[in-house]
Order: C-alpha cells, then sequence, then structure tokens
C-alpha cells in the first residue's frame, strides 16, 4: 500500500487541472449572463431561461457518458490497453445516438417553454439560443468522451487546457456575435450561444488531434480498429452510465423547483437564494475535483486486483474532502457578510442572503462528502444504489421537505427560503450517511475478496 504522501501527491495532480477545468466552465455560464445583461432585461431573461433548460438536457446525457471513466480507469489498471481504445470508441457511438435524442429535445423545447408562459419576445429568443446550442451537442458530448478517457488514464491537464482555451475565445466571440460586425448581424442574447457552438466545436477538435498525436496515446490505438456498434458493450455503458444520468437529472431539477418555489416569496427572497446557490455551486467546484480523482485512483487500483488500495484510496479522499468541505464552510459562515455584499448593494436582498450563506456553510460540509462518496463509488461501478439513495433525499426530504417547511404550515409556521435550506441540509445529511454507509460495505466485501 503506497505511503499517505504519495496518495495526496496523486490526488492532487489529477483534481488541480479538474478544478481549474471546471472553474473555466463556470466562467462562461458567467460571461453569457454579464454580457446578456447589458444587452436588455429580455436578452438577459432569453439566456437565462435557455440556460437553465439546456444545462438540465445536458448534464443528464453527460452523466451517462461519465461512464466511461471508470471503465478505463479500472482496464489501465489491469493493464488492457487496447480494449481502452474499443470502449472509447464504442462511448462515441453511444454519444452519436445521445446526441440525436439531445438535440431533437433542444430543437422542440414546446413542453418545457409551455411550463414557463413566457412573453413571445422573450420565447422566440429563448428558442434561437436553444437552436444555435443544438449545434453544439456533437462536439459537447465528445468532448466529454475526451475527458473520461484522459481522466480514466490519470492525464487531466489536456482537460484543463482545453477549457481554458475556449474560455479566453469566450468574450471576442460573445462581441463578434451578440453585437454583430464583419458581414455578421448581431444577435443578441442568442449570439452567444453561436459563440458557445464554434468554442465547442474548436475544442473538441482540438483534443482529438492531441489524442492522435500524443505520446500518451499510442498504446490506447484510439483511431485503430474501427467498427460499427456493439451492442453489448454500449449496453454495458448505459447500465453503468444510465444511473449517473439519474442522479444528475435528480441533482438539477431538485435544484430548479426550489429555486421556482422560492421564487413565489418575491423577487428580493428570490435574488439572495440565487446568491446563496451560487457560492454552494462554486464551493462545491473543489469536492468534485476530488471525487473525480478518487474516481480514477479507486477504479486503476481495482482493475489492478488491489481492492485494498482502492479502499483506502476513498477513505483517505473522503477525509480530505470532509476536511476542505468543513474548512469552506468555516469561511462561508464567518464570512456570509461579505460575501453577500459582493454580490449585491440593495440591503434587504443583503441581508437575506447572509443569512442563507450561513445555511450553505452548514449544507456544503454534507454536499463535499456525499460528492466524493458519490463519485468514489462510481469508481467501484456502483451506481444504481446511490442513485436511488440520492432521488429520495433531494426530491423526498429536500424539496418535499422543503416545500413543507417553507411553504406550509403543517409543521410549524412557514419558514420561506431558509425552510428550503433546512430541508437541503437533511436530505444530504441523510444522502451523504446512507452512500458512506454503502461504500463501507462494498469495499469491506471487495477487500475481503482480496484475501481469498
Amino acid at each position: 500500500m503506497p505511503k499517505s504522501p504519495s496518495l495526496l501527491r496523486k490526488l492532487f495532480h489529477l483534481a488541480w487541472p479538474v478544478l481549474i477545468a471546471q472553474l473555466a466552465v463556470m466562467a462562461n455560464g458567467v460571461i453569457d449572463t454579464v454580457m446578456a445583461g447589458r444587452l436588455s432585461a429580455v436578452d438577459l431573461a432569453a439566456v437565462g431561461i435557455g440556460a437553465s433548460i439546456y444545462i438540465t438536457i445536458f448534464v443528464s446525457v453527460m452523466g451517462v457518458l461519465l461512464a466511461l471513466t471508470p471503465t478505463v480507469a479500472q482496464l489501465y489498471g489491469a493493464g488492457q490497453y487496447a480494449e481502452i481504445g474499443e470502449e472509447v470508441r464504442q462511448s462515441i457511438w453511444l454519444a452519436l445516438l445521445l446526441s440525436v435524442v439531445m438535440m431533437f429535445l433542444l430543437l422542440h423545447p414546446e413542453p418545457l417553454l409551455a411550463l414557463s408562459q413566457l412573453q413571445p419576445e422573450v420565447e422566440s429568443r429563448v428558442r434561437a439560443y436553444l437552436d444555435a446550442l443544438a449545434w453544439s451537442v456533437v462536439p459537447a458530448l465528445m468532448f466529454r468522451i475526451f475527458y473520461g478517457f484522459t481522466s480514466g488514464i490519470a492525464k487531466t491537464r489536456p482537460i484543463m487546457m482545453f477549457n481554458l482555451v475556449g474560455l479566453v475565445l469566450k468574450v471576442p466571440l460573445n462581441l463578434w456575435f451578440m453585437y454583430g460586425g464583419l458581414g455578421v448581424e448581431a444577435m443578441g442574447g442568442p449570439g452567444c450561444a453561436v459563440a458557445t457552438a464554434i468554442i465547442n466545436w474548436f475544442t473538441c477538435l482540438m483534443a482529438w488531434a492531441w489524442c492522435a498525436r500524443a505520446e500518451e496515446c499510442r498504446d490506447y490505438r484510439l483511431f485503430t480498429g474501427w467498427n460499427g456498434p456493439r451492442w453489448k458493450d454500449i449496453a454495458s455503458l448505459l447500465r453503468l452510465g444510465l444511473p449517473i444520468g439519474a442522479t444528475f437529472f435528480v441533482d438539477v431539477t431538485a435544484f430548479t423547483f426550489m429555486a421556482l418555489f422560492i421564487a413565489r416569496l418575491g423577487a428580493a427572497t428570490s435574488a439572495a437564494h440565487q446568491i446563496a446557490s451560487n457560492l454552494a455551486a462554486l464551493a462545491f467546484m473543489l469536492p468534485l475535483s476530488l471525487g473525480n480523482a478518487a474516481s480514477v485512483l479507486a477504479g486503476q487500483a481495482l482493475g489492478a486486483g488491489d481492492a485494498r488500495q482502492a479502499r483506502h484510496a476513498g477513505v483517505a479522499t473522503i477525509a480530505i474532502g470532509l476536511t476542505c468541505g468543513l474548512l469552506a464552510g468555516l469561511v462561508l459562515w464567518f464570512g456570509a457578510g461579505f460575501f453577500a455584499s459582493l454580490y449585491t448593494g440593495d440591503a434587504e436582498v443583503r441581508q437575506l442572503a447572509t443569512l442563507l450563506i450561513g445555511y450553505v456553510a452548514v449544507y456544503h460540509v454534507f454536499d463535499a462528502l456525499q460528492a466524493v462518496v458519490m463519485s468514489v463509488l462510481r469508481g467501484y461501478k456502483k451506481t444504481t444504489a446511490p442513485m436511488l439513495i440520492y432521488a429520495v433525499a433531494l426530491w423526498g426530504v429536500g424539496l418535499g421537505g422543503g416545500y413543507m417547511l417553507g411553504l406550509t404550515d403543517w409543521i410549524a409556521a412557514p419558514a420561506g427560503a431558509p425552510g428550503f435550506w433546512l430541508a437541503a441540509i437533511l436530505s444530504l445529511m441523510l444522502g451523504g450517511g446512507l452512500v458512506s454507509i454503502y461504500f463501507n460495505r462494498i469495499s469491506k466485501i471487495a477487500g475481503a475478496h482480496d484475501l481469498r
């Protein structure tokens, strides 16, 4: 068993590029929001609504493709390099099939738009925004295959590099398509979606060109032995990936409906909740990156037949993630007023946001725990039971409990937005605790098999 410092170095080596890459992705969304807001309220609303629809669909589909990471990691640990290339090729076929479904949903968003009851001007721009993003689906999913492959072989720096290239291109391309020029008519808010599509194609092509030329990729023969879809392999990826996609869908929809319910409480409350949610998402990037690293290390150890080392990697990363979560929680708790003041000068919004950030501080501790444990379990290729736990916790306790505490007097006087955040904390306490117990059980069983 490697010494802890060696494990820490491996975790850091894998996690920090993913953290930077995730922050770059978040920055793209911030840029779109800021630039659309400078155009008009209609453009800002269209970009916000369009992005919400896109993200809900994309993260669910993307989650299915995350099955590639533990698959590659275990094959890498077992030294079966040629099989890695075949799994990547079959994942590409799967991504193409999923892209057809996703493009159809983006090009025909009528059921989702009907729920929003938008003004005609806003709806037309949302449609234009989604039409443009539909053409970004194929490269976006192809890049997720690249992400899964390079993560699985413990080469995460290229992911960071290409995401940063995309970030550098974002502002100039937004300016070009949103405001027009050089023969291009001004598109307003939907122009940022056109920019995203171009960036996705560019970074996708760069990523796969790197794979074709990089010395690190030659043993995997990614571009040789092409054949048609092997449905047995695709079915195996779906068995592992569909629960991951469902988990992501549960997460996104729980937060979306939480925001919709809180919107009933007025603009100031909704704004304060948005500030709290944004900080929660930002803080989540670190445990997400640690979890990705732990998934790879656990998967590689299992592929090498060393279940005890896989458990060691999982336990150590959970401890590190929980420690980081506690530290981040303390920063949020004691800096709540400061962080709220960075977002708004409105006294009412700032006061409520300060209160909600205190809840976020506690929420983040359990969010960090569940994020790392869920990721480690993916390294073990255990995704169905965690998904069911997550659905009950987030939809049942989090969303259902939030509705009861925040908007009804069934338990006590309506608590408003704090009631929703309290229920969210309880949901992650339950979910994080149960998946931790599940990890402890399955990792011990795997370790016992090693001793036989």
